[in-house]
């Protein structure tokens, strides 16, 4: 069988990516340009892709295709009502960041909401000294006991967040999906979590029901001037309507881990709020631990040896 990764450089080269056990030919790119996918998954039996965007044209000409191993969660970069159309299974990675995307969360929470880099950057700039006493008070600090922890997402890193949160003293609240009126007594309506949280976290799929879902309307409604935090999807935040809404003072802080174009052109509209002390714009690692990164791994052979034996695991169907 010949297996093709398309884009071998999105893990790290210190994580092993183990030999498959059945009789195989693996062809490794470190990065696969889009015009470039149909050629090289013409004569593959598997191909596995992380971010590399598989659609039907390429599908089309890849003959003996049998298997499209994701490697990662979201598939939203494979076209999966093609590959069903041509009987291609889909399989993708999970439960593997429950540690890795929480920390990083959280890690996010705690630099903002202590102004942690302000502190760190004008301490560079000399104004300790210029101070003359043992501290200043130039940046907000509040803790994170006593505050309301808002999460959109009640998945697995959805309950993780939830667990650390409560853990700190934090009042949880889940949100119901946008639009409806509550679901029972386990989550709040999305318009109740906007209003009255602290904090917003983000850990859902990015589906055509949720692009967008936290736009310019929505940001009006954040009475308490929230941090949002999206270590999820580009595309589940309107990004100018983030960058006006931190301008005009509605939220009080963003930390993104993720953004509609990665990496953002210098004109995207995040680019504008570097140098803000109030936003933190990390690329793309929240789920990139070396813990995580080679369970990951280790699962995406797992899957692929899964299937070759019949015993498929993971398998994606097409969205309804």
């Amino acid at each position: 069988m010949k297996i093709v990764f398309l884009d071998r450089a999105t893990l790290s080269p210190e994580i092993e990516l183990r030999a498959p056990v059945f009789a195989h030919e693996l062809v490794s790119h470190e990065r696969t340009d889009a015009a470039d996918v149909a050629g090289r998954i013409a004569d593959a039996d598997i191909v596995i892709t992380n971010k590399a965007r598989i659609g039907a044209e390429a599908l089309a000409r890849a003959t003996r295709l049998k298997l499209v191993a994701v490697a990662a969660t979201g598939t939203d970069n494979v076209d999966l009502a093609a590959c069903a159309q041509r009987q291609v299974a889909v399989s993708n990675i999970r439960n593997y960041a429950v540690n890795t995307v929480p920390e990083h969360t959280f890690a996010l929470i705690f630099a903002l909401r202590r102004s942690i880099l302000a502190y760190a950057d004008s301490v560079a700039a000399g104004r300790w000294q210029e101070s003359g006493q043992f501290c200043y008070f130039d940046f907000p600090i509040r803790d994170l006991a006593g505050s309301t922890l808002g999460i959109i997402g009640d998945g697995v890193l959805g309950n993780s967040v939830a667990t650390i949160g409560r853990a700190l003293g934090m009042r949880v609240l889940f949100s119901a999906h946008k639009g409806s009126s509550g679901m029972g007594s386990l989550y709040t309506p999305f318009e109740r979590v906007l209003a009255e949280s602290d904090i917003i976290t983000l850990h859902c799929p990015l589906r055509p029901t949720t692009r967008n879902m936290i736009g310019a309307p929505e940001f009006a409604q954040m009475a308490r001037k929230p941090l949002l935090i999206n270590t999820a999807r580009g595309g589940l935040v309107d990004e100018q309507a983030l960058v006006d809404a931190l301008r005009a003072g509605q939220i009080g802080g963003a930390g993104f881990d993720v953004c509609t174009a990665e990496p953002p052109a210098p004109d995207h509209p995040f680019m504008a709020l570097a140098s803000h002390p109030n936003f933190l714009l990390t690329p793309h690692v929240a789920w990139a631990s070396r813990e995580a990164m080679q369970g990951l791994a280790d699962q995406l052979v797992d899957n692929i040896e899964g299937f070759v034996a019949g015993q498929p695991r993971n398998l994606v169907t097409p969205a309804r």
